[in-house]
């Protein structure tokens, strides 16, 4: 026999919820769909916080909704909701009632559900890849060391645990004032490294000499650079054994992805370190995911923000989802992670008509779009581009923009999304051509993999063939 669900009554949190978000209980009541007296009840523990009320809350306050009940309740309402109304699939989706009824009364078929769409979620992320390979004219079997260890952490879903904890812990442990006096004074007390400055052309940003326990950082660099440097640098020191065990225990084929691993580990864990999880997580909800606000609090770079926002997944407090990327002039994206539905293409570029590509052009501007994607999918996404400056005249600078976005579900705590009209109409965008079935694209520059041409030649259009 199925032992009775545990009744969960946290109504001290729901009340602090709503405190912090500013809203009278007649406001949450009215989001929530339900009366006032029954919000009072809950608060004050007089009646239990329902599935119902779980479902309202993960609806209207993404965020939030983790920080109340259990991980395990939570997480598989959420996960069995997401999967029975998934848009992307071509059959009819189940109600939330009819998912809460099945949640209940077959909890196994319900996982089995849960478990069924992530093995398909997986199987499409593989056939995105072996499009590209195809199309694209490449045989290899094994990835590139870049392509499987930027794999794993798409795998893990860009937040390791065990990491992010020790900086948080290691942040609270710095001592107080400038952050990079702080990290410096730590390198030279614990490690015995003393920091150095160098004149450079810009080709290098900082060299370790160990023999000397001296580490030089380009003269030239902004402050938040500088930091950055710094805490990679006591990190690899610091974190030395936890790194060590991830990669162990990560499995990549080759001696390049594991030393590219632990490359990316400590890139992973210098951002936890200047932007520690629940003082970074807890400001951003504060300021709606306003970069500026963040970058400026935390002493960051807006790229190191926008990325550190893509890592919030921790069980139990994750941030909003975001999907991150960065992308080069030449439409490379060059980093990539996605927390929502979106997926980037494995390889290649992404779509010309999604707003980062306008973004590399201009630089120093925000620009923001409401996308929707072949599945329905709508998306709010800010994209900026960037100029580092090389230090020499002779060196080119760096130009590149950065995109971060979430679906429209969730714009009122994404700021960016205040100028787009909500539900209005949105610019049709896909993963890229190979894999996109939009057969009425304008800027479509090739057809997708595995499709029939078929040409007219007494017709004419901007793309001169038609597929299926």
């Amino acid at each position: 026999m199925r032992s009775p669900r545990r009744r969960l009554f946290e109504g001290f949190r729901l009340r602090e919820l709503r405190r912090r978000l500013g809203l009278s209980q007649a406001a949450m009541a009215t989001q929530l769909g339900i009366s006032v007296p029954y919000l009072s009840q809950i608060e004050n523990n007089g009646r239990p916080i329902t599935d119902v009320v779980l479902l309202a809350l993960a609806r209207e306050f993404p965020m939030e909704a983790a920080d109340i009940g259990t991980e395990a309740e939570t997480s598989a309402l959420l996960r069995t909701i997401d999967a029975a109304t998934d848009t992307s699939i071509p059959a009819h989706a189940l109600s939330e009632p009819d998912v809460r009824r099945g949640l209940e009364q077959q909890p196994l078929l319900a996982r089995r559900l849960v478990a069924v769409h992530e093995a398909w979620r997986r199987s499409q992320e593989q056939l995105r890849v072996l499009d590209d390979r195809f199309d694209t004219g490449s045989s290899d079997a094994a990835p590139l060391p870049w392509e499987e260890v930027r794999d794993w952490f798409q795998a893990e879903g860009n937040y390791i645990d065990v990491i992010d904890r020790s900086a948080e812990a290691l942040a609270d442990a710095l001592d107080e004032g400038p952050v990079t006096q702080a990290l410096e004074d730590r390198l030279r007390r614990w490690h015995g490294v003393r920091v150095t400055g160098e004149d450079s052309d810009g080709s290098q940003l900082s060299r370790f000499d160990e023999a000397t326990r001296t580490l030089a950082l380009n003269a030239g660099l902004p402050l938040e650079s500088r930091a950055f440097l710094l805490a990679h640098r006591l990190v690899r020191y610091e974190f030395a054994n936890e790194m060590h065990h991830v990669v162990a225990e990560a499995g990549l084929a080759g001696q390049a992805s594991r030393e590219l691993l632990s490359v990316g580990l400590a890139n992973y864990a210098a951002g936890a370190l200047l932007m520690p999880y629940n003082a970074f997580r807890t400001r951003a909800r504060e300021v709606r995911h306003d970069i500026d606000r963040l970058r400026q609090r935390f002493g960051v770079s807006f790229e190191q923000a926008c990325h550190r926002l893509s890592t919030l997944q921790r069980p139990g407090a994750a941030g909003l989802p975001f999907f991150f990327c960065r992308v080069d002039m030449a439409g490379n994206i060059t980093k990539r992670h996605s927390a929502t539905r979106l997926q980037f293409a494995a390889l290649g570029g992404a779509c010309p008509l999604w707003i980062v590509h306008e973004a590399v052009a201009i630089p120093d501007r925000i620009l923001v779009q409401l996308a929707e994607m072949p599945d329905g999918t709508r998306y709010v996404s800010m994209a900026k581009g960037l100029v580092k400056p090389s230090g020499s005249y002779a060196r080119p600078p760096r130009r590149y923009a950065v995109a971060l976005g979430c679906e429209e579900a969730h714009a009122a705590d994404f700021v960016y999304a205040d100028d787009l009209r909500p539900g209005g109409a949105a610019t049709p965008i896909g993963a890229s051509c190979r894999i996109c079935p939009r057969t009425d694209c304008d800027q479509r520059a090739f057809p997708p993999a595995g499709s029939v041409i078929e040409i007219d030649a007494d017709r004419r259009s901007v793309v001169p063939y038609a597929f299926r």
